[in-house]
């Protein structure tokens, strides 16, 4: 209930705050959001039901402070937002971070994705959907707080970052409540190089996941024209010599205000021998909104089979 007050006090007082500011600072202010909301029918097996989800709705508020020798201090603060009523809470924390942004780079400290999770870009073209990757491909895809992360300006369309996790052996569970290991201070990096068409990120995640865990992901997206293509390969090991691994291939292709998106991806991360695949079709309704539909098929070695139908509507402001 107090962080529903809290996050509330903070949508209040945003408005406010950006009118108390010169002209100068009112401009570095920007209140955002996305309303994201889809009915589904679902067949998880034995149990087959439709429901209104809320896809990672969202609200926020970031900006940047002038400072001297030309270093600004920066800010965010983002909730995810239950449009569906489901949750006790209606607010929930996203990336919230405070720190410095220059010439030599950027340094955050906070809570937000992980540069692992970052460097996936939008290969996921299902993302905050049910053929999202962290459904069945990969359990990577973290946002941790406790985190002090370093990011370098770009040098010729390369660009690195590495974080630091504070994690104080934090004990991670499953969704049954079933514990599964402990995550003591981890590190997470990258390294990708973009121009207008082309992106390529190479990933690497130390005792994130989990403690004695070591992950390694490569991305690579093209585009030619209307057609975006995109792949993922990620590779998983534990310090006894466990290994895991997972692939993602994705397609997407724009007619007017159409897209049309096809995804596929194979891993043994989630569910051994876990597959899925997924349809989509979006069309815009302008720069800020759209209406989509998807079809999402999951299957995995243990009886384990998932059919997702939806439609649904995305707002930004």
């Amino acid at each position: 209930m107090k962080k529903t007050a809290i996050s509330l006090a903070l949508t209040a007082l945003v408005p406010a705050f950006a009118s108390a500011q010169s002209e100068e600072d009112a401009e570095s202010i920007e209140f955002y959001g996305k309303a994201n909301a889809s009915f589904q029918f679902s067949d998880e097996g034995e149990d087959s039901y439709s429901d209104l989800k809320s896809n990672a709705s969202r609200v926020g508020v970031k900006g940047s402070l002038p400072l001297k020798g030309g270093i600004k201090g920066i800010y965010k603060m983002e909730y995810q937002v239950n449009l569906d009523g489901d949750q006790d809470e209606t607010f929930s924390q996203r990336n919230i971070y405070a720190g410095f942004e220059g010439g030599f780079g950027q340094v955050i400290g906070g809570k937000f994705d992980t540069p692992l999770k970052v460097a996936q870009k939008k290969i996921d073209l299902f993302n905050d959907l049910e053929g999202d990757i962290k459904s069945i491909l990969t359990n990577s895809d973290n946002r941790l707080g406790n985190s002090l992360q370093y990011t370098s300006p770009s040098f010729g369309g390369v660009k690195a970052a590495v974080s630091y996790i504070s994690n104080k052996d934090e004990e991670i569970f499953n969704d049954n409540d079933a514990l599964m290991g402990t995550r003591d201070d981890g590190i997470s990096s990258s390294l990708a190089y973009e121009n207008d068409n082309f992106y390529f990120a190479y990933a690497y995640d130390q005792n994130v996941e989990m403690q004695d865990w070591d992950v390694q992901r490569w991305v690579a997206q093209y585009r030619l024209n209307n057609l975006q293509l995109g792949g993922m390969y990620e590779f998983q090991e534990q310090a006894n010599g466990t290994e895991q691994d997972g692939w993602l291939a994705s397609a997407a292709y724009i007619i007017n205000d159409w897209t049309m998106k096809a995804q596929y991806g194979q891993s043994d991360v989630v569910e051994e021998g876990g597959e899925t695949y997924s349809l989509g079709l979006d069309y815009k309704l302008s720069s800020a909104a759209k209406v989509y539909a998807f079809w999402t098929d999951e299957t995995a070695d243990a009886d384990y089979e998932r059919d997702y139908f939806g439609v649904g509507t995305e707002f930004k402001f």
